[in-house]
């Protein structure tokens, strides 16, 4: 029996589907504040950080907790108090509960995107990241509980799988990027894409389930596309600018409030962060999706978004960022900073 945390939307929804289906599977216990729409499992409702939640995994022989919030709008404090707070829950109720493997989902961010980075970097590489980026700093804290728990809880398992760049029905600091009307490129850096599918995320956790795999995996397409190759496949130009231009706007309008995006998520769209899924292969498992498949889909999905340094436009705004190029937020945002002025005054 698998129970499965996040079970009502995202990716925790179509693996609750996909568990559901297969034959291998005797049955799936489904969590989340709210009820999903798969009619095949059984659902509780509650909150992950509710104690009580041990009671409801007695019985599961795994659980996939998948019940983070990475969401770019909501509160850094309030974020990190669900995320820490619920796995710390998850992990110890599993172990009251008699469930012998837990299965995390962080993300290849952990690993840092650095300007020395091997391409691509093992699985058992260091983790380099720091808690500048969006959410990073909450995985980062997910991954020592991860590591603690078989001490802490002896009998448990943790495994911990990391996608590269998840596309799918997602909302990222990293999707965003190609909703701007210019690809920002730092000048001096030298980025490196690898993307990872929800479908293939979704198969990858399952190989986990099973017990097909097991310790810390990378998972994403085979392979990278370089910053050239990305600008030719979407066909978006490039808006080159330095790096103390590009940071220091960053941080400033994100101190300011009129983006979600700490200058540290530039980082992931300057260095490279490629991993490789050799534990994966080694077990048979193989991506379904190419890099160049997930960036069509990708683009596809944002067709008709506007977004500059990670805020989305209205169409007038749009279409005034398209005239004058990426740099109307990089370098200031100047109108959008006195609209923002004008009407806090009026409040």
């Amino acid at each position: 029996m698998v129970a499965v945390t996040g079970a009502a939307s995202g990716v925790g929804a179509l693996l609750t589907e996909r568990l559901a289906a297969s034959e291998e599977i005797k049955q799936v216990i489904a969590i989340d504040e709210r009820r999903g729409d798969c009619s095949q499992a059984q659902w509780h409702i509650l909150d992950v950080r509710d104690p009580a939640i041990a009671e409801k995994l007695r019985g599961a022989d795994v659980v996939v907790h998948l019940a983070l919030d990475l969401d770019l709008e909501t509160d850094g404090a309030a974020r990190t108090a669900y995320n820490v707070r619920g796995t710390q829950t998850v992990l110890t109720a599993a172990a009251a509960a008699g469930v012998h493997r837990v299965v995390l989902c962080t993300s290849a961010m952990v690993y840092g995107a650095l300007p020395d980075n091997e391409l691509p970097l093992s699985e058992d590489a260091e983790l380099r990241a720091t808690a500048e980026a969006t959410g990073v700093g909450d995985l980062l804290e997910v991954e020592r509980l991860a590591r603690r728990a078989p001490r802490a809880h002896p009998g448990l398992n943790v495994t911990v799988v990391r996608p590269a760049t998840l596309v799918g029905g997602t909302d990222t600091a990293l999707t965003r990027y190609f909703e701007s009307p210019r690809l920002l490129v730092v000048a001096g850096s030298r980025p490196a894409w690898q993307f990872c599918h929800v479908e293939d995320l979704c198969s990858a956790l399952e190989y986990a389930v099973l017990e097909k795999v097991d310790g810390e995996l990378a998972v994403g397409c085979d392979g990278w596309l370089e910053q050239e190759e990305v600008e030719e496949l979407s066909g978006i130009r490039r808006m080159e600018l330095p790096s103390t231009v590009a940071l220091g706007a960053a941080a400033r309008l994100h101190r300011i409030g009129l983006t979600p995006s700490p200058a540290g998520d530039l980082a992931y769209t300057m260095y490279p962060w490629v991993v490789s899924v050799s534990g994966l292969h080694d077990a048979g498992w193989r991506p379904q999706w190419t890099n160049e498949e997930v960036l069509a889909e990708l683009l596809e999905e944002v067709s008709g978004r506007r977004t500059v340094a990670g805020r989305r436009l209205g169409r007038k705004d749009a279409t005034a960022a398209g005239a004058a190029g990426a740099t109307v937020a990089l370098l200031g945002a100047a109108a959008v900073v006195r609209r923002a002025r004008k009407a806090r005054r009026r409040i």
